[in-house]
């Protein structure tokens, strides 16, 4: 029961996410009926699902709640600042009670009563309840239209253990519309073989309603694991209205699959009713024809008042997606292994074998790393909240615009994303979008706008988070930097540079400590995370139109193609997305900028590190040595290595808490001949290296 329970939580959190993205999108426009009626819908569906799971306080709450919702969807409460708020403050009372150990606890209940109360004020009634079904509610119906659906549900045989009430769930639907059943019972075993643990019935339901088909399927929601699930629609009011024959009992069987024409065929040519000589020939079973009957006085009646598939996913633990990625590393690395050998030997059949396995593994992997991946829309609705309500506390109008949802990030880098994007959000609320009065006085519109913003980069995702308030003061970042001795005020420092100084730990511009921001904490976090994710950040500003921040991250932290080097008997990987070229550079290279280190590329003078200066390699040098040209975050460096051995698929691993604070490195591979080479931080050597040549300067 435990395990089913769960699967009812994380379903109902995601169905939470759902809502509060459905009520600000609903602030934004109130009279939207599509919006509304999503709203509504969600409410139901998680009053529907907790009452199948004995979640009673839920239950109570989510009633009164939908029934308001209710109201605003007959047109009866106009949406408002206050329903807004009421719902939102609903929507996180309903997520703690999902999350603790119990709904039903004295301090649930005084949270729900006062918010019941506020409804009920707002509602101008006492007690706001949910009404039957009525001729109010047919004519309704009338004018928007209904449809006859067909819902053929069958349970597993062992649906009753995971503690699943197949009643709340047909009590649900009738709750919808006109709703009758048809049980199949034949299945029902005699006592002696009969087990009350394991279900035995199978149903056919028709329902009547103006809902949508995904309606009707977000009442089995929680149980489509546990089913087999047809919903179809037979009919329509406004199809009957146009004068579409009534199916005759024959043509309703066929179209179930249950008779063939030639079956009908042969059964007219007696003078009974159909129904009783296909009864009698043992061609239908007895249930077969009340459902039939059924079917056909629900079309009859729909078409008096008149006068699809939704696509199915599956849902898997993140657990297990983990352990499929570990083991596809495991397997790409296996498959180096085999490729070093085959190329050792001159075996045609080994070799053809190690193209093969190659081949499937780069497919194995590809697919691994697709399944982890998510669209960080889903972490950019998140925000729209949390600029809301911090934009109401500060006194300032504040509109989120996001761009670029859809890409797509893998999900162990979206899980790490969300700190340091709550925290650049809130500085940009409270540090970057001035007060209104400001705003006007500077001649800008009254609202701020912080526009989020992500988009791909190669084999990186770039996110921006720009605001269009008053910009970085250089001069006072600098200052406060010189005051705090994080520099000595001598350095000739790029904007960058100077306004990356924000990112260090205790640094705060702010004049005043607020709930928000000035303590200088936060950002120095932004760039910790940021950082043991693999990305980089820039910042830049224009004084009085606003700042950006932008993210370079990767798109995954499991598996990468890198470039393998060589230096001396050590190898390393450099990340291929970076790698801009790979030059030769041969003794008279060398002589000609030796001093400088600086080379020629594309018509400009670009500096280079030689790895073996850095790690302190004193093999002896060979006569011609290769350079790697590398676009990172610090502008385009040369990586000089002594050989270049080609591209190489990284299995990144960790290198342990040992290793943790080790510098220019984000990691190791296991190679094919089981040694292990380090993969470079390009944008610490790079920082590295140009910090040396300022100094020497």
């Amino acid at each position: 029961m435990d395990q089913f329970r769960q699967v009812f939580i994380e379903e109902a959190e995601e169905l939470l996410g759902t809502l509060e993205e459905h009520l600000l999108n609903l602030e934004e426009s109130p009279e939207e009926k599509e919006i509304i009626d999503a709203v509504f819908r969600v409410m139901h569906t998680i009053k529907g699902s907790a009452a199948m799971f004995d979640f009673k306080g839920i239950v109570d709450f989510t009633h009164v709640v939908e029934s308001v919702l209710d109201k605003v969807r007959n047109s009866e409460l106009a949406v408002s600042h206050t329903l807004i708020d009421l719902t939102l403050r609903s929507r996180d009372h309903i997520q703690d009670m999902i999350s603790a150990p119990t709904d039903v606890t004295p301090e649930f209940e005084a949270v729900s009563s006062e918010l019941i109360s506020e409804f009920h004020t707002l509602t101008g009634e006492d007690s706001p309840q949910a009404e039957p079904p009525g001729e109010e509610q047919e004519e309704e119906e009338k004018e928007k239209g209904v449809t006859l659906f067909r819902i053929m549900f069958i349970p597993d045989r062992e649906i009753f253990l995971s503690g699943t009430k197949l009643i709340a769930l047909l009590e649900e639907l009738e709750g919808m519309g006109e709703y009758s059943c048809v049980p199949y019972t034949q299945k029902i075993p005699d006592l002696e073989n009969y087990n009350p643990e394991h279900c035995y019935i199978r149903w056919e339901i028709f329902l009547t309603s103006s809902v949508t088909i995904n309606d009707v399927r977000d009442v089995f929601i929680f149980v489509e694991s546990s089913c087999d699930l047809e919903v179809t629609v037979i009919a329509e009011s406004s199809e009957l209205a146009e004068g579409v024959e009534e199916k005759r009992l024959g043509e309703i069987l066929i179209d179930k699959g249950l008779i063939t024409h030639n079956d009908l065929s042969g059964v007219l040519e007696e003078q009974k009713p159909v129904g009783q000589i296909m009864l009698e020939s043992g061609l239908v079973s007895e249930t077969d024809i009340e459902s039939a009957l059924e079917q056909q006085q629900k079309e009859r009646k729909l078409r008096e008042k008149a006068a699809g598939e939704k696509e199915t996913t599956i849902r898997v633990k993140s657990q297990k997606l983990d352990s499929l990625v570990d083991s596809v590393g495991e397997l790409v690395t296996a498959q180096a292994r085999l490729s070093q050998i085959a190329g050792q030997r001159d075996d045609p059949s080994l070799n053809a074998l190690a193209e093969l396995i190659e081949r499937l593994s780069t497919d194995l992997r590809d697919n691994a790393m697709g399944l982890r991946m998510v669209p960080i829309g889903t972490t950019f609705s998140r925000f729209k909240r949390l600029v809301r309500d911090l934009s109401r506390s500060l006194g300032k109008e504040i509109n989120l615009v996001t761009k670029g949802g859809e890409t797509e990030l893998d999900k162990s880098v979206i899980e790490k994303l969300n700190d340091p994007l709550v925290h650049l959000i809130r500085n940009a609320v409270d540090h970057g979008i001035e007060s209104p009065e400001n705003r006007a006085a500077a001649g800008k519109k009254q609202a701020g706008t912080v526009t989020l913003t992500a988009s791909y980069s190669g084999a990186n995702v770039m996110i921006e988070i720009r605001d269009d308030g008053a910009g970085l003061n250089r001069e006072r970042i600098l200052s406060k930097a010189i005051e705090k001795g994080l520099i000595s005020g001598e350095e000739n420092l790029s904007d960058n540079e100077v306004f990356k100084l924000i990112l260090q730990p205790g640094f705060s511009t702010a004049q005043e400590v607020t709930d928000v921001s000035g303590r200088g904490v936060g950002m120095d976090v932004v760039s910790k995370e940021i950082e043991s994710l693999g990305g980089s950040i820039f910042i830049s500003s224009d004084v009085g139109r606003g700042s950006s921040i932008s993210l370079s991250l990767p798109l995954t932290l499991a598996i990468i193609e890198g470039l393998l080097v060589r230096i001396g008997e050590d190898k390393f990987v450099i990340p291929l997305a970076s790698v801009q070229a790979c030059l030769e550079l041969d003794e008279e290279e060398r002589m000609l900028h030796r001093e400088k280190r600086l080379f020629e590329f594309r018509e400009s003078m670009v500096p280079y590190i030689r790895l073996r200066e850095l790690f302190m390699d004193r093999s002896e040098l060979p006569p011609r040595e290769h350079l790697v040209v590398t676009q990172t975050e610090n502008g385009i460096f040369g990586i000089v290595v002594d050989e270049v051995l080609g591209d190489y698929q990284t299995v990144i691993k960790n290198l342990g808490r040992l290793y943790k604070n080790l510098q220019l490195v984000t990691g190791a591979t296991i190679l094919g001949d089981g040694t292990m080479a380090l993969i470079l931080d390009l944008n610490k050597v790079t920082a590295l290296a140009k910090s040396e040549r300022r100094s020497a300067v």
